[in-house]
């Protein structure tokens, strides 16, 4: 009889977990305009994080899901990494890496995936991603905060 409840038990704690983990996986992940006030070209409708959190050592993949009113032949995204308020990384790509140039005037999707060090230490981490043209011209700013684990940690789970 007891060997059933402990059976129940790690049967209701493996659907509890794999139940959170899914969940935890599909989060929304909020984002602010860096500038309030201004009129950006590009806006952005949405971001995707996967795996969330994003697990050190492992793939992990930023969509950002946005819209244009007017077509962009090329420019730049920037991509800085903050962690308790210290940028630690920075990185410019080619926004047709990304994209397919031209992007037209719609929605688009910008994916970027990144395979962070093993040793990156876990904790909370600030990203600020901008988009230029050609020209230099600003078209889109945003910022978004993201968590990032031990690979280890999740694996145990």
């Amino acid at each position: 009889m007891e060997f059933q409840s402990l059976h129940k038990f790690y049967y209701i704690l493996f659907l509890s977990i794999l139940f959170l983990s899914s969940f935890l996986a599909q989060a929304k992940v909020t984002f602010k305009y860096c500038d309030q006030k201004g009129n950006y070209a590009v806006k952005v409708s949405g971001i995707e994080i996967s795996p969330n959190p994003v697990v050190s050592g492992e793939p992990a993949n930023f969509k950002i899901s946005a819209s244009s009113g007017k077509a962009i032949s090329g420019g730049e995204v920037v991509i800085g990494v903050s962690y308790i308020g210290v940028t630690v990384h920075t990185e410019r790509i080619d926004l047709c890496q990304e994209v397919t140039c031209p992007v037209s005037n719609g929605n688009f999707l910008i994916s970027h995936t990144q395979t962070l060090p093993s040793i990156t230490p876990p904790g909370p981490y600030a990203l600020k991603v901008t988009l230029t043209d050609n020209s230099g011209e600003l078209l889109t700013c945003i910022k978004f905060n993201f968590k990032i684990v031990f690979g280890s940690l999740v694996s145990d789970i």
